[in-house]
C-alpha cells in the first residue's frame, strides 16, 4: 500500500466496506480532511444496501492511529487563532457520536497503537478487535488535554477506577486489559487478520469474528485492582497520589511518578471531568463536555508547551504552568467547564 496515495483509502468488497487510514510513517494520525472523508464514506455507504460491515484499519503494521496529528494545535497557539482547531475537535466530536450509533456492523481493527483520536475511532464501534501488538491509551494528560473523544465516557464505565487510572497516567494498556477495561470485545491474532478481512466480504462479522477470536494473553490490571480501587477512589489528585506511594507497591509508585509528570492543570481537569462524566447518562452529553474542556485547554499556556516538548523539539521536558499540583487552584479547573454559549457543541 503505498503511503503516497489518499490519506484514507475507500474500497467495497463483496459486502463490506473498508476505511484505511494511510498514513503510516504519521502513524496514521489524523488530520480535518481524513475526518471529513471519514464521515462522508460512512454516509455513503449507510445508505447503500450493497453495503452490509464498514471495517476500519490502518495502514502498515504499527499503528490504526496515533490521535489527531496534533501540530495544528501547536501551531494554532502560536498564530492566536483557534478556530482551525476548534473546527478540528467539532467535527471529530460528531464523527465519534457517528460511530457509535452507526446503523450496520461496524468493525475497528485495533492493531497496533490506538491513541487518542484513534480511540475515538474505534473504541465506540459496535465490533472492536485488539491484537497482541495492540498498544492503546488516552495519553492527553501529556500534552496538557484532558482525554477527549468520549474518552472519559468510557472510562468511567470501566470496572472499579481502573479508566481512573488509565486516565490520570495516559499509561498505555495491551488487549487483555483492553477487555478487561471494556475498550474491545474480541481478541484475534494479528497473524488471523488477513484472512479475517477477506472472509468479512460476505460473512456476518459477530459469528466470523468469533470464530477467528482467541484468548488473549495475559495482562496486568486484573492483578492491580485491588490497589487501584483504593487509591483512586479518593477525592483529590493529591490525596489519589499520597495513596499511591504509601501502598509500596512498585507498580503504583510508578503510576504516581507518571501522574506527577504530566501537566498538572490537566491532570486536576481530567479528574473533575471524569467524576462530571460518570454523573451524565449519554456519549453525546460527554461529548459536549469534552468540546467545552478542550476549547479551554486550547487557550493555556500547557497545550502548545506540551505539544512541543512531545512533538516539536521532541525534548520531553515541558516546562508547566503552573508547575505543580497546590498551584492549580478550583477556580481554574472550573473555568474549564464554562458554558460556551452559540459556540456549544450541542450533541446532547
Amino acid at each position: 500500500m503505498s503511503s503516497d496515495a489518499a490519506p484514507v483509502l475507500e474500497a467495497v468488497e463483496g459486502r463490506a466496506a473498508y476505511l484505511t487510514l494511510n498514513r503510516p510513517r504519521a502513524l496514521n494520525s489524523l488530520t480535518h480532511a481524513m475526518l471529513t472523508s471519514i464521515a462522508e464514506a460512512l454516509d455513503t455507504w449507510a445508505d447503500d444496501p450493497a453495503v452490509g460491515t464498514v471495517v476500519l484499519q490502518g495502514a502498515g503494521e504499527r499503528a490504526l492511529c496515533a490521535g489527531a496529528d496534533i501540530r495544528l494545535f501547536h501551531d494554532d497557539a502560536r498564530s492566536g487563532d483557534h478556530s482551525a482547531s476548534q473546527a478540528f475537535l467539532r467535527d471529530e466530536y460528531r464523527l465519534n457520536s457517528r460511530i457509535a450509533h452507526y446503523p450496520k456492523p461496524y468493525v475497528a481493527v485495533m492493531d497496533g497503537i490506538v491513541m487518542g483520536g484513534g480511540v475515538g475511532l474505534s473504541a465506540h464501534g459496535g465490533i472492536r478487535i485488539v491484537t497482541e501488538r495492540s498498544k492503546i491509551a488516552m495519553p492527553e494528560v501529556g500534552i496538557g488535554l484532558v482525554p477527549d473523544v468520549g474518552g472519559t465516557y468510557l472510562f468511567t464505565r470501566a470496572p472499579g477506577h481502573l479508566g481512573t487510572h488509565l486516565a490520570l497516567t495516559g499509561m498505555p494498556i495491551g488487549a487483555a486489559d483492553a477487555l478487561l477495561c471494556g475498550l474491545a470485545d474480541h481478541y484475534v491474532p494479528s497473524e488471523a487478520l488477513p484472512a479475517l478481512l477477506r472472509e468479512l466480504t460476505g460473512a456476518q462479522p459477530d459469528r466470523l469474528i468469533a470464530h477467528h477470536a482467541e484468548d488473549a494473553p495475559r495482562g496486568v490490571l486484573a492483578e492491580q485492582r485491588d490497589w487501584i480501587d483504593a487509591c483512586y477512589a479518593a477525592d483529590t489528585v493529591e490525596e489519589i497520589v499520597e495513596r499511591l506511594f504509601a501502598t509500596g507497591d512498585v507498580a503504583a509508585k510508578e503510576a504516581a511518578d507518571l501522574i506527577l509528570s504530566r501537566s498538572p492543570m490537566a491532570v486536576k481537569a481530567t479528574l473533575e471531568s471524569l467524576r462530571r462524566a460518570a454523573r451524565l447518562d449519554t456519549l453525546e452529553q460527554v461529548l459536549d463536555q469534552d468540546y467545552r474542556v478542550s476549547c479551554a485547554a486550547l487557550h493555556t499556556h500547557d497545550l502548545p508547551e506540551g505539544v512541543r516538548a512531545q512533538i516539536i523539539d521532541k525534548d520531553r521536558d515541558p516546562k508547566w504552568s503552573p508547575a505543580t499540583l497546590a498551584g492549580v487552584e478550583p477556580t481554574d479547573v472550573e473555568r474549564c467547564f464554562a458554558p460556551l454559549g452559540e459556540r456549544e457543541l450541542g450533541l446532547g
